[in-house]
């Protein structure tokens, strides 16, 4: 995954906790976050491959749940991974049923009226995938094609808000949604859709899952962005606290060890 790349953390905060006192900082705002909550809970797309997703004996796995369970551990807390309706996860953490969002998160400006942010950990881009024997060569070739996307996605954010305005010149006028990428990724297997639109993170995997020969990756997409952990807006403490850890993480060389288990070059 030549373009995923580790964000190096850059608040002021964290910033600061590069000296003496940053396990001083980070130990006190994890304190604080385990004496008002025990347990956390995150929650997830459990399709969302490799960030969150079940495997085959039914535990739910994946890159950013190994990141929460660190970060859970250095807080002292326990946490919990809820699997929700992606297109309701800003509504399930407002309702309070859950604690983050945390899943290949897209940070966008929309979601940062809705969500507190973490510092970004991870970039991202949302590619157009094809079948290998498709005569789709560009973004301009979408036109009159059937395209894909998971409904309540950044992905899907990220077409309509494409300057090219494409999406008005897609077969029907505008994408056609599905509740996970599984079925955005049939959809296209199947020759219902010609195009598909999707996380660049989790079509890498699922592609070298069912074998990259198959599929084509076009040189144009849909934009770069980055992920975040998103908490509610007076959660303060949690996300500092959660930056605090990922820096902590990243200085001690945790984070790229995970990183290594899920993503190869």
């Amino acid at each position: 995954m030549k373009k995923l790349a580790l964000l190096l953390l850059a608040s002021t905060s964290l910033l600061a906790a590069c000296g003496e006192g940053a396990a001083e900082d980070s130990s006190a705002t994890g304190s604080e976050v385990s004496e008002i909550k025990e347990t956390l809970v995150m929650g997830l797309d459990d399709t969302f491959a490799p960030m969150g997703f079940k495997d085959e004996s039914g535990e739910i796995v994946g890159f950013d749940v190994e990141l929460a369970k660190e970060v859970a551990e250095r807080l002292d807390v326990e946490i919990t991974f809820q699997p929700i309706d992606w297109a309701m996860k800003e509504t399930e953490l407002d309702s309070g049923n859950i604690d983050m969002i945390w899943n290949g998160y897209t940070i966008t400006e929309e979601r940062k009226e809705k969500v507190l942010f973490s510092e970004p950990y991870l970039s991202n881009s949302q590619i157009i995938v094809t079948m290998a024997d498709s005569d789709i060569e560009t973004k301009a070739d979408l036109a009159g094609k059937v395209v894909a996307t998971q409904q309540g996605s950044a992905a899907f954010d990220a077409i309509i808000a494409d300057e090219t305005g494409i999406a008005a010149e897609f077969d029907g006028g505008t994408p056609i949604l599905y509740p996970t990428f599984n079925d955005v990724f049939n959809d296209l297997e199947s020759g219902r859709s010609d195009a598909i639109v999707v996380d660049e993170v989790l079509g890498r995997y699922t592609m070298k899952q069912k074998g990259e020969e198959k599929y084509v990756v076009l040189s144009d997409n849909f934009g770069e962005e980055e992920y975040g952990v998103g908490v509610r807006k007076e959660d303060v403490a949690l996300k500092e606290a959660i930056d605090g850890a990922m820096n902590e993480m990243r200085e001690d060389g945790t984070y790229d060890e995970i990183y290594a288990t899920w993503f190869v070059e």
